[in-house]
């Protein structure tokens, strides 16, 4: 055996034990946490009258978010479910379940996966806001966007009702539940509806949330767009294949010259960042997927080649910034292998994700299986976050996992 399959199969197995500890915690806590914002749902802050004051429930929450030591037990802040964070798990086990019919059974038989589907599929449903167009998902904790807005419990945002409907959409093909999907469309009307747009050059900008005041988010507009699309394949609407286009556009033409995106267009949003790079290029070429429209491959094209080149280094730990290392963000590792797989380039790019992933790995797994938030120069942040850190790598993981079995067909 030569080196080169000696070192692929170590990875393998390492991989395997990494993926497989993951699994066994994550269920292990029926895929109920923590997260980072969720400092608002402490029993002792709801008890205070600073409560009521923006301030106060910014410092409360970067207090949570910021130290490496985690008060919320002690703060009586209780592990929930979050909907974003299910929305990854289902998508995993879609995953886990077509690797499965591969020949996959390391991580469990098909009928067992098929059931894990059916379980969060109905838990996902469940865990739907009320009262809006269609259906919609937000966040199980209060949260204060700097001083511009509160988020209150449930308000739905289109970022989590992406991450749902793809997940929804997944586990419809498994299942070939007409309720599921039936449901998960509806969510079409909610982008129509109840989000607002902001014109912008030969397009627009849906905005984050029903609220207003965060209205020209690039990742979220285009993930408004993702929506819409995944309706016009299954209904051939044209208003929604027309109204997609336009916000897809938007934010091609918001593409800088060398393939980058910055977040927003508020003052304060200016940067460019791994992971949101990721959801753009993840959102356009699922546009193009569900229409058939292929007009935007060059910005897929120099957005992928600006990611891959300026957000991971040679030994393939990740960057958070295109021009700054720290904080190493658990989502940096994660979105990039989930995007590669999307845009069909994940074969070509196999020694670099395999380099990735062991990295972080080596870096940012504790040995009860779950992966850490974010790494720092400092002191770095080290809790366990089930939506933003085992969500996202479990279906990170299951990608991987599938990439590499079908390469081996």
């Amino acid at each position: 055996m030569n080196q080169l399959n000696v070192e692929e199969n170590r990875l393998t197995s390492k991989f395997q034990t990494s993926f497989l500890k993951l699994k066994a915690y994550c269920e292990a806590e029926n895929f109920k946490g923590w997260d980072p914002y969720d400092g608002l749902n402490s029993k002792v802050f709801q008890a205070l009258p600073f409560k009521h004051w923006d301030l106060a429930r910014l410092a409360w929450i970067q207090g949570f978010k910021r130290s490496p030591i985690n008060f919320r037990a002690l703060l009586l802040v209780p592990k929930q479910h979050n909907s974003k964070g299910i929305a990854l798990f289902l998508l995993g086990y879609c995953k886990l379940y077509q690797a499965s019919l591969k020949g996959e059974d390391v991580y469990g038989s098909s009928v067992e996966l098929l059931n894990k589907i059916k379980e969060l599929t109905n838990l996902l449903l469940s865990l739907k806001s009320q009262g809006y167009s269609g259906a919609c998902w937000g966040y199980n904790f209060d949260w204060q966007a700097r001083r511009l807005f509160l988020f209150k419990k449930n308000t739905p945002t289109v970022v989590a009702t992406a991450f749902c409907v793809e997940a929804l959409l997944e586990s419809y093909e498994i299942t070939k539940d007409e309720s599921v999907l039936k449901e998960t469309l509806t969510a079409a009307d909610f982008v129509i509806n109840d989000l607002s747009r902001t014109p912008h050059g030969n397009g627009f900008l849906f905005s984050y949330s029903v609220k207003d005041g965060n209205n020209t988010v690039i990742n979220a507009s285009l993930l408004g767009a993702k929506i819409l699309s995944y309706s016009y394949k299954y209904t051939k609407k044209d208003e929604h294949l027309k109204l997609a286009k336009e916000a897809i556009t938007a934010a091609c033409e918001l593409q800088e010259e060398d393939g980058s995106w910055i977040y927003g267009l508020l003052a304060i949003q200016s940067w460019k960042d791994s992971f949101h790079t990721g959801f753009n290029l993840d959102a356009i070429e699922t546009y193009q997927q569900n229409t058939g429209d292929v007009s935007f491959q060059k910005h897929i094209k120099k957005g992928l080649e600006y990611y891959i080149k300026n957000f991971f280094e040679e030994d393939g730990m990740p960057k958070y910034y295109h021009n700054q290392t720290y904080p190493i963000d658990i989502h940096c590792p994660a979105q990039v292998i989930v995007t590669a797989s999307k845009l069909n380039v994940f074969k070509e790019n196999e020694r670099l994700f395999s380099k990735v992933l062991d990295w972080t790995m080596n870096n940012m797994q504790h040995k009860k299986g779950y992966f850490y938030y974010q790494l720092k120069k400092g002191m770095s942040s080290k809790i366990s976050y089930m939506r933003w850190s085992n969500a996202f790598m479990f279906n990170a993981m299951a990608h991987f996992n599938l990439e590499m079995k079908s390469q081996k067909l």
